[in-house]
């Protein structure tokens, strides 16, 4: 599978595919809610589900989300394929910043913190484009929009 993610990462730096992958976001959380995490990203990177609660509505809103680990944190990055404004589940956790992160098919409650210390920021950042290139073009195409780290923490 290794071979996926390689031709997958090349696509990535491509102008098209931001446009393609974000309408296979329907489909992709279509497979995720069957196989209940176990496939996300359509195989491409290491993903998750990630439920929050809707800050307005109050109701539960599951989005796949590639992620890096660190420990036992999950990071993840709301680039919103490097659209001018943020993706809803970052408003979602910085408003109720406590989701459910469902991985491989096993939920784990989760405390968000949001990363704001500039070297954790700029480490992660470096280790997410290091995984995936096209996240590069996703901060190009961000402008001055600041892309928001959060790290999500399992709780107990």
């Amino acid at each position: 599978m290794r071979w996926w993610r390689t031709i997958s990462a090349r696509m990535s730096r491509r102008p098209w595919f931001t446009r393609f992958a974000a309408a296979a976001v329907p489909l992709d959380r279509f497979v995720s809610r069957v196989t209940r995490g176990r496939v996300v990203a359509l195989g491409m990177l290491p993903s998750l589900l990630l439920t929050t609660t809707g800050r307005r509505t109050g109701l539960p809103r599951r989005n796949p989300v590639s992620y890096l680990r660190d420990g036992d944190a999950f990071v993840v990055v709301g680039t919103n394929w490097g659209r001018p404004s943020p993706p809803g589940w970052v408003f979602n956790l910085s408003a109720i910043p406590v989701a459910i992160v469902t991985v491989r098919g096993a939920d784990l409650a989760v405390r968000a913190e949001e990363v704001t210390d500039r070297a954790a920021y700029d480490r992660y950042l470096s280790a997410i484009v290091a995984r995936w290139p096209g996240y590069q073009s996703y901060l190009d195409t961000a402008g001055d929009r600041s892309v928001r780290i959060f790290r999500l923490i399992p709780v107990p």
